[in-house]
């Protein structure tokens, strides 16, 4: 699979693992570790997917959403919500603010990269 995926998260553990898992898939991985520096790749690098954390210091990821879906140059990038928060309020949430889709952390490697796969084939 021949994409570039924005991955962003702040616990630099999993900011790793997602990368490992995205790289096995011959993903292209850009990383940030907290959400202005998100929106600053997501204007630069135009990736194809953002898999965003939600509990980030300074910016959370409910903002970093918001400002991706309103700005002209991010508006069109699928994200998705990656985070510890499960509660049905939350994914109703990430939804309605227009997350592509919302995953829940502990995830299984082979349910990530289907989801990704999914929101990808339906971008393309």
């Amino acid at each position: 699979m021949s994409a570039k995926i924005l991955v962003v998260d702040d616990e630099k553990d999993i900011l790793e693992l997602v990368s490992i898992i995205l790289a096995e898939e011959h993903i292209t991985v850009l990383k940030a570790q907290d959400g202005l520096t998100a929106l600053e790749l997501a204007r630069k690098d135009k990736p194809d997917l953002i898999l965003l954390d939600i509990m980030m210091p300074e910016i959370d990821g409910w903002e970093v959403l918001k400002i991706l879906k309103i700005e002209e140059e991010t508006k069109d990038i699928p994200v998705a919500m990656l985070t510890c928060k499960t509660e049905t309020r939350d994914k109703v949430l990430g939804i309605q603010e227009g997350a592509a889709d919302y995953i829940t952390k502990p995830f299984a490697p082979e349910d990530l990269i289907m989801r990704v796969r999914d929101i990808l084939s339906k971008k393309g």
